[in-house]
């Protein structure tokens, strides 16, 4: 495309010649694009098209981009043009997937990264999925975008939930959108990257958003706890759950908001209703109440 082309002579990592551009898939809210020039190979993360309603601040993400580099988590970042484009350094290995997820090895693995990412340099702003899940609901009202059936009728359920996960008094620097291809083996460990909703969180969120992506079995998100604390943590597993299932519920909306506005040939509506359905069999299953009474205890010894 011209303007690419225009884009990348203008940054001095992709404006060599000869050059080969590669779009790489997966992108929703980005457009990807694999540059390799003679100074080597980076990937420039260039803002998708539309009207911008999700709210992602690409300065924060740039920041927390740096700060995650720094952490040795993240791809190093090699430069920045504010609402244009983020050039990081091509990370080689391959993108784990939900399959690679059911692995209790790989787990193990991914707890580590998380530990290490949450380990770094604090991050650029807060993430509250209530509060974002809050937003998400004014705008899907205000622009008139579709809601599934009974989305509304689960707020009480939600502030249940809310009330038991208790305040915000332990945040650490998450990316808070890890599902599988977000996680690139490298061989030697795994590093993580998209850092556009990222921000300081509970570590309880990262683990559950892990589990939920991936639809992982409730055994599972029980060997990801124990791996990402050292030991068995019961109501960590409890909370992560809880955070998994309000994931699923905010997550449905930012799927409405993307099937009103964005230009995109994407069927955003099935995919987030994926979610939503796994989101309502939880909040009328039988384990609620349980998970509910769990995450309030404590199992420090």
């Amino acid at each position: 495309m011209p303007a690419d082309d225009e884009l990348l002579d203008a940054i001095p990592r992709t404006s060599g010649r000869p050059r080969t551009v590669e779009e790489l898939p997966g992108g929703l809210t980005n457009r990807n694009l694999k540059v390799t020039t003679p100074d080597g190979t980076v990937v420039v993360r260039i803002p998708a098209a539309g009207p911008g309603l999700l709210g992602i601040d690409r300065d924060h993400e740039y920041a927390n981009s740096v700060a995650a580099a720094e952490a040795g988590v993240g791809a190093p970042v090699l430069h920045y043009r504010p609402g244009e484009g983020l050039v990081v350094g091509f990370l080689p290995g391959s993108a784990l997937t939900d399959d690679d997820l059911h692995d209790p090895a790989v787990l193990g693995r991914v707890a580590a990264a998380c530990r290490q990412l949450h380990a770094g340099p604090r991050f650029i702003g807060d993430f509250d999925m209530f509060a974002v899940q809050a937003r998400y609901r004014r705008i899907v009202a205000e622009h008139g975008f579709r809601l599934p059936p009974r989305y509304d009728e689960f707020a009480p359920t939600l502030a249940r939930v809310r009330e038991a996960l208790g305040p915000r008094t332990h945040t650490l620097p998450c990316n808070n959108d890890l599902l599988a291809g977000n996680l690139i083996d490298t061989g030697d460990r795994i590093r993580i990257i998209d850092y556009e909703y990222s921000g300081n969180n509970d570590p309880c969120f990262e683990l559950g958003n892990v589990w939920s992506e991936a639809t992982l079995p409730v055994p599972l998100l029980d060997v990801l706890v124990t791996a990402y604390f050292g030991r068995p943590r019961p109501s960590q597993v409890a909370r992560a759950r809880l955070f998994g299932l309000v994931a699923k519920y905010g997550w449905m909306l930012w799927a409405s908001i993307q099937d009103g506005s964005s230009p995109l040939d994407f069927d955003f509506w099935s995919w987030g209703l994926e979610k939503y359905d796994r989101a309502v069999a939880e909040f009328d299953g039988p384990d609620l109440d349980h998970l509910l009474t769990v995450a309030r205890s404590t199992d420090e010894p």
